[in-house]
């Protein structure tokens, strides 16, 4: 589902998006490592790459990427998050136009951001842009709230106080919609335990950074950091509260190769 405002609605959002959202789990490279022979040596664009969380992920791991990413500031902030890594490298392009050459890169990687593409545009791209047989990598973190009640009442909030939450919710990956993107080669998928734990300024960080979130000068602001500061003294435990993700992974190819 595009949105109208996608490539620029966390401009205003840099700071906290850098130091509050969760990390990707460093199980995201074993099990690429295992399903599509990941090595250092492969190119890597990261589109829609933000403040490099998934970049530095790969730059970790010895590859070399472009990050891809149309928003200004975030990718300013990207830039000096990954400054020291000398195999990291940013342009202003979208996943529609990633103004990368054809048949350049080996894998192509979606973190947190499949949802705000044009997603029949993207894929010609992407088939435009990858090397032959080159890899897809679509990881998307959700809370998990069926077990963790903390994680639950801070969903509450976001349903009760975001701006457009359900609309953004509705457009999450889910598997049938990868799916329609595969369509046409082949795609796998893969469940990786997260989680991230919080005190008082990271939580409030935390639901700041998010692209629903109103503002300090919406009259949703203050009620919502009240409900969220009576949910942290209610669970927290010597000063931190612990939110509960799954990083769901899609990872295939868009060529027909079927692996």
């Amino acid at each position: 589902m595009p949105f109208n405002d996608a490539k620029q609605r966390f401009s205003n959002r840099v700071a906290d998006y850098s130091r509050y959202r969760p990390t990707y789990p460093p199980a995201l490279l074993d099990l690429l490592r295992s399903k599509t022979a990941l090595r250092p040596e492969h190119l890597i664009a990261d589109i829609g790459s933000g403040t490099g969380l998934l970049s530095k992920l790969f730059l970790d791991n010895g590859n070399r990427v472009i990050g891809v990413e149309p928003n200004n500031e975030m990718r300013a902030g990207g830039e000096q998050f990954l400054h020291a890594y000398p195999n990291f490298s940013s342009v202003a392009g979208s996943a529609e136009h990633t103004t990368l050459a054809i048949h350049s890169v080996d894998y192509i990687a979606v973190g947190q951001a499949f949802h705000w593409f044009d997603t029949g545009a993207a894929n010609a791209e992407f088939l435009r842009v990858l090397k032959p047989g080159g890899w897809v990598v679509v990881v998307w973190q959700d809370r998990r709230m069926e077990e963790k009640k903390f994680t639950a009442a801070y969903e509450e909030i976001l349903e009760r106080f975001g701006i457009d939450y359900k609309k953004v919710k509705d457009a999450y990956p889910e598997t049938e919609k990868v799916g329609k993107f595969f369509e046409g080669g082949s795609f796998h998928t893969a469940e990786l335990p997260s989680h991230q734990t919080l005190d008082w300024e990271s939580l409030c960080g935390r639901l700041r950074s998010s692209s629903f979130a109103p503002t300090e000068i919406h009259p949703n602001y203050q009620p919502m950091m009240d409900a969220l500061l009576k949910i942290f003294l209610e669970y927290e435990e010597h000063g931190r509260v612990r939110l509960e993700y799954f990083a769901k992974v899609y990872f295939g190819t868009l060529d027909g190769d079927p692996r």
